[in-house]
Parts: structure tokens; sequence; C-alpha cells
């Protein structure tokens, strides 16, 4: 499970290195991907499989899973750290995600996300209010 907000440098490269706690699950290789609100997905490539499994059982006549399935996939790359644990994002996802040097990495529980540090504040102190506001009602159960 990935937990947490990291805060790695983007490399000149277009590389980062990956938080040490998220190391040993990514280690065989990883799935970068469009992520939703602009940031980058990072699955496991047991994740990855997993969450292309749950998409593909939308019926193929609906328009909406077709598109999200045809963003997803088209975006994904798949990538094996290096010996220094490092990662290369892909030009494409670095332009989608409005990457630069400043990152924010956080675990979003089944997968990682990749954040330019400036849209991550921004996106945070915007839900922030909300969270703590959470109800029972929004989410049966949770209480």
């Amino acid at each position: 499970m990935f937990l947490g907000t990291y805060a790695p440098k983007l490399d000149e490269k277009g590389r980062i290195i990956l938080p040490a706690k998220f190391r040993d699950e990514l280690s065989a290789g990883v799935v970068l991907t469009r992520g939703q609100e602009r940031c980058v997905y990072v699955f496991s490539n047991r994740g990855f499989e997993e969450q292309h499994d749950r998409i593909r059982q939308a019926p193929l006549t609906s328009k909406v899973a077709r598109d999200y399935l045809r963003l997803f996939l088209s975006g994904a790359s798949d990538e094996v750290p290096d010996k220094q644990n490092r990662v290369t994002i892909p030009a494409n996802l670095r332009e989608y995600a409005g990457l630069d040097r400043d990152l924010t990495v956080i675990g979003a529980g089944n997968r990682a996300e990749i954040w330019a540090t400036d849209a991550w504040n921004a996106y945070y102190q915007e839900k922030e209010e909300a969270f703590s506001n959470t109800e029972e009602e929004v989410i049966p159960g949770l209480f």
C-alpha cells in the first residue's frame, strides 16, 4: 500500500528517485500514466494489471468507458527503476502534469501520484476543508 507525502526533485533527464518506502513494491517495474486532476499515476505492474482488469469490465458499448480506457492506456509507460531507484517520467506525462523540478509524490493506496508541487499545494488547500467536514453520509460506514 502506498502511503505518505514526499518531495523528490526531477533531474535534468526527467527522472525521479522513488521514495524509499515505495521501492519494494515498485522494484520489479512501474507503470506511469495520466492521472485525474493532472497528476501522474504510478502503479506497480501488478497494480496496473488489476486496475486495467476493473476498467475493461465496463461494457464496450459505453462511450464514457471507451474514452476513459483510451486516455488511461494511451498515456501509459512501463518503466524499470535503475540501480539508483530512479524512474524516467516520459516527456508527454511531464507535460500533461506540468511537472518541473519541484515534485510532490503522495501515496494513494493502490498507487502513488506525482504532482507538480504548486499544483498539489493548490489542490490540498482547496480540498482540505471539505475533507475536515466529511460526514458519514458522504462515505457510508466511514466512522
